[in-house]
């Protein structure tokens, strides 16, 4: 027998799986080795996911609940087992999935990354606090500081060192607003000439028994062995008491220090003052030196910055006006200003376009002509006083604020409040400005006065702004022993964050907003930035949304992951990750019930010269998605086939002009955060939309200049990654509208009729024959008090949904919830006589979704999935020639589908049958318009727009635009410099045929020329 830790090492070398049958694998046995970076590889719907997440980090995930409590499990037992024989040498499993599960509006990048966290510490321990009254510095003094200052004064400099009688308040108190000052003999008789309190009394007496036996005011000494000398004092001005007379000297340093810390213990200040040696009666300078915390120029107090005041989860620092969301239910500047290409004389202020605020108007004119503010120019072109004169007024002339605060006190008459309600929204806090702080927060600032940030400053930033910022950040010799190891963690995240890809994200970004893969890679570099060791990551697709001049930096944050001494899987479809592989895994031949199966397994080029695996044969070459041979070619530009969008404007959109052709596949590409989404979702989707009558959102007026060419389209229809629905009842066979025919087939079966079922006993959406435990959803939730909520299957229905009497009910000797339960092949066979349910399913099969099951949760599919699922229930609706818009039988024709990445989650033999969907939605008329990052795509489209150069605030620019061919031609497009290389093979097939049809030429020429020879022999 092996010696146990010889068989450990043997055992740690790699994850062992035998058996493995989750979903359609097919009892498969594997390895993964340890410390490697793994790649599992496959068509879509081969079972990559069920044996990556279903079965390796499923099993890890239940044998880490085993080590909780008791009273965890209890909850937990019932959780299944994955369906595995068995799974050795499995490390603690981590999952990185693409799906952006936050909701929270309090989340952004900086929280989620820890960032934040850091960043609060710094500010509290190395920040430099100003005075929100006066800007100036807040400090307190130490002993050292004075002894310096007071040296400093020069040799032989005479002093009087001194401290107030009445100790200052230390408590920090908001400044209170002066009292007007009482008039009359009363006021003059109510304020006393010596105001002598008890307590002041009481005072004297105690600093008199403890040795301070003189007073000083004035330049005046007097001695408390004199009491009548008392008398001569006037206790309504200050008083202080002296502490030393010292001549400034080398020697006289510790007498300055012990008249220090005596102000400092007897009443928390001292003051040195200059005596002057002849000038009598001349004004003599004090130097004041406080342990309190307070602004040097005005002496507020102010508390000492902690933590918890740069937290806006946290009352102490969240924004008392907003609660720390940074927006409020107030006049939504884009509802009164709802066309900022309009100048004031256009009307561009809403409200003072009614005959009933006019003469605001007219006010507004007379004011802007007086203070040199233009009316004449667009409210977007003028600049931020300009517009800050029209907001907040000047002098007699209210603004636009002050006309809104005269209404508030005219609430109680109903047609001011329905007046205001129209102009209601979420709008910026005005007290923070959208920064979330309070101001006390905001006036911590750290670096150079001219490069000086406060932590909201910061935290909008981008990431490669930030990284840069942080890493030019300069600390005193004091505050690097104090805060070096925190500035370190932030340059450390910062540079991971900005090694995936995201260095166009702002760190206070809403989290929410975030795609699923920004999201997925967000947990990538927190995770690299925990420096775990010895953990399995398992990640799903992380170069979804990725650039590919970016996927060089994701490897590289993957190996250095790997170097740690993790184990990393991927599931991935990109080739150049599949390429960085150190093990690759192919799963197949085909999707669903034909795929489970492990084609091959080894590095990339031993997969490479496999011939069983597609993987393999795509990656060597064998196998390619060819460019057309023929593109579509556009009208002139001066015709009516185009869209034309000018003077876009969004979030880094730099107001760019943006043609794009009709009855096209349009591409618009460009690297992560250049625009893309911001350009069609954002602007041409909501411009478009409200064009064609579509009101919500509110009008878009502001997001653009002009829009041409809008009507020449009968709908729009975004297509995006979003759910298909929130709950487990929606599924893919409901969303395409195939489960009512299903329904209508089962409920005419003779046992249905029988028990007079009609076609609503076999829905889960409605009571009758749902289970009445779960209401159909086939799992109930477990709310778990320390941990996230737990699904489990339904014990009553046993996750089937229905009545034990309801699935009694069969067709072809399978019950309703047997047919959920098939994939969307398996189910073309079953119904294949039943054409009004085969023709829908056969849309999801063409699309490449042949994998999914008809009852699957709309919960449990990726974006891509969901946004496919989507696409074929409008291919459908055009092969039934029926637009989805227009239920009035009108031809689905003139209609522009916008989607975002539908190749998320595709193999490439996918891809070539989504190319397929879309040749047939624009041979029906329509247009498509779609943001991608895949060259099989892009390589294959007929029209290319490609923005940036760069992401962030350096992109929002068109680049290049045309065919894929001229893209290649710009040299600043970094997506021509990839397409370029996709479009490589296509070059060097012509040239081989070029080279055949030479080598024909020259084989028949010389044919003929023996011919001829030997005729004329």
């Amino acid at each position: 027998m092996a010696h146990p830790a010889i068989r450990a090492s043997i055992l740690t070398d790699q994850i062992i799986i035998r058996g493995a049958r989750t979903h359609n694998l097919k009892n498969i046995d594997c390895a993964i080795p340890h410390g490697r970076l793994t790649v599992v590889s496959g068509v879509s719907g081969s079972g990559k996911s069920s044996l990556a997440f279903d079965t390796i980090y499923a099993e890890g995930q239940r044998r880490y609940v085993e080590s909780l409590s008791a009273y965890a499990r209890q909850f937990l037992e019932r959780i299944e087992k994955p369906d595995v024989d068995l799974i050795d040498g499995l490390a603690p499993a981590i999952a990185i999935k693409q799906k952006n599960s936050t909701r929270n509006p309090r989340s952004t990048v900086a929280t989620a990354t820890e960032i934040y966290d850091y960043m609060r510490l710094l500010w509290a321990r190395c920040g430099t606090v100003h005075c929100t009254v006066c800007d100036g510095i807040v400090r307190r003094d130490t002993v050292d500081e004075i002894a310096e200052a007071v040296l400093a004064l020069g040799e032989g400099t005479r002093l009087h060192a001194l401290f107030p009688v009445q100790k200052p308040q230390t408590t920090p108190v908001a400044p209170e607003p002066e009292k007007p000052a009482k008039r009359g003999r009363k006021a003059a008789a109510a304020a006393p000439s010596s105001p002598l309190t008890d307590a002041l009394k009481e005072r004297l007496t105690d600093l008199r028994t403890r040795g301070f036996n003189r007073l000083y005011q004035n330049g005046s000494i007097y001695e408390f062995s004199t009491p009548e000398s008392l008398l001569e004092i006037d206790f309504s001005l200050p008083v202080f008491v002296l502490v030393d007379r010292i001549a400034v000297s080398a020697e006289s340093r510790a007498r300055v220090v012990d008249a220090a810390e005596i102000g400092y213990r007897e009443s928390g200040e001292v003051l040195f003052e200059i005596v002057p040696r002849d000038a009598d009666g001349q004004e003599r300078e004090r130097l004041r030196f406080s342990a309190a915390f307070e602004c040097k120029n005005c002496h507020r107090i102010y508390r000492e910055p902690e933590p918890s005041l740069f937290s806006f989860n946290n009352p102490a620092g969240a924004c008392p006006r907003c609660q720390g969301f940074g927006n409020t239910i107030d006049f939504d500047l884009n509802l009164i200003l709802p066309d900022k290409s309009k100048t004031l004389d256009d009307g561009a202020v809403d409200p003072w376009n009614r005959p009933k605020y006019r003469p605001y108007f007219t006010e507004l004119k007379r004011a802007a002509k007086l203070h040199g503010v233009p009316t004449d120019v667009p409210w977007y072109d003028m600049t931020e006083e300009q517009q800050s004169f029209v907001l907040d007024g000047h002098g007699s002339f209210p603004g636009i604020r002050g006309f809104f605060a005269f209404l508030e006190r005219k609430k109680y008459k109903l047609h001011v409040r329905v007046m205001l309600s129209k102009y209601r929204g979420y709008a910026l806090c005005p007290e923070c400005k959208g920064q979330r702080l309070r101001a006390e927060a905001r006036a911590v600032r750290i670096g150079k006065d001219s490069v000086g940030k406060n932590i909201c400053e910061a935290a909008a930033l981008t990431i490669g702004a930030a990284n840069e910022f942080f890493s030019s950040l300069a600390l005193t010799p004091m505050q690097e022993e104090i805060a070096g190891s925190i500035l370190g963690e932030i340059r450390q995240r910062l540079h991971f964050l900005d090694a995936v890809g995201l260095d166009y994200l702002t760190l206070d970004r809403l989290a929410s907003t975030l795609s699923g893969g920004e999201a997925q890679r967000i947990q990538l570099a927190t995770s690299l930035g925990s420096q775990l060791v010895g953990a399995l990551y398992v990640l799903d697709e992380p170069s979804i949304g990725l650039h590919t001049r970016d996927t060089a930096k994701l490897i590289r944050i993957l190996d250095n992951l790997r170097d740690l001494g993790n184990t990393i899987l991927v599931v991935e479809h990109d080739p150049d990750v599949i390429r960085a592989a150190d093990y690759l895994l192919d799963l197949g031949p085909g999707a669903g019930e034909f795929g489970g199966r492990v084609l091959a397994g080894g590095t990339v080029e031993e997969v490479e010269r496999n011939p069983e695996s597609i993987t393999g044969r795509y990656l060597s070459g064998h196998l390619t998605i060819p460019v057309p041979a023929r593109r579509r070619q556009p009208g002139p530009l001066s015709g009516k086939e185009w869209l034309r969008l000018r003077g876009a404007r969004a979030h880094n959109l730099k107001g760019i002009d943006v043609d794009i052709p009709l009855g096209m596949l349009v591409c618009i590409t460009g690297v992560s955060g250049s625009g893309k989404s911001t350009l069609v979702h954002e602007v041409l989707y909501k411009v478009i939309a409200h064009q064609l009558g579509k009101t919500e959102g509110g009008d878009p007026a502001n997001l653009y200049r002009e829009i041409r060419g809008a009507d020449r389209l009968n709908d729009i229809v975004l297509v995006d990654q979003t759910p298909i629905g929130r709950t487990p009842r929606s599924n893919p066979v409901t969303y395409i509208k195939a489960f009512d025919a299903i329904r209508e087939l089962f409920a005419s079966q003779p046992e249905a009729q029988r028990r007079s079922y009609s076609a609503g006993h076999f829905s889960f959406n409605v009571p009758g024959g749902r289970c009445d435990v779960c209401e159909g959803d086939g799992t109930v939730t477990v709310e778990m008090q320390f941990l996230a909520d737990v699904e489990l299957p339904c014990e009553e229905c046993n996750g089937t949904r229905y009545k034990s009497s309801v699935l009694e009910v069969r067709y072809k000797g399978k019950n309703i919830h047997e047919v959920l339960q098939m994939t969307v092949k398996e189910a073309l066979r079953f119904f294949a006589g039943v054409p009004k349910i085969a023709e829908k399913l056969a849309v999801l099969d063409e699309i490449g979704l042949g994998y999914v099951r008809l009852g699957q949760s709309a919960t449990t599919l990726s974006g891509g999935e969901a946004q496919r699922v989507k696409l074929a229930a409008h291919l459908a609706t055009v092969r039934s020639g029926t637009s989805s818009a227009n239920s009035d039988g009108k031809k689905a024709s003139r209609v522009l589908y916008i989607l975002d990445e539908p190749t998320t989650g595709l193999h490439f033999d996918d891809v070539s049958k989504l190319l397929v969907a879309f040749r047939k939605l624009i041979d029906g008329g329509a247009s498509l318009v779609v943001i991608e990052h895949n060259l099989d795509i892009i390589k294959s489209a007929d029209w290319v727009i490609d923005l940036g150069p760069e992401g962030g605030s350096r992109g929002g620019q068109v680049v290049a635009t045309g065919t894929p061919e001229q893209i290649t031609q710009n040299e600043l497009s970094h997506t021509g410099y990839w397409l370029a290389k996709a479009l490589a093979p296509r070059e060097r097939q012509r040239e081989a045929a070029a080279e055949t049809a030479a080598q024909e030429t020259a084989t028949t020429e010389s044919a003929t020329a023996e011919s001829v020879a030997t005729g004329s022999h």
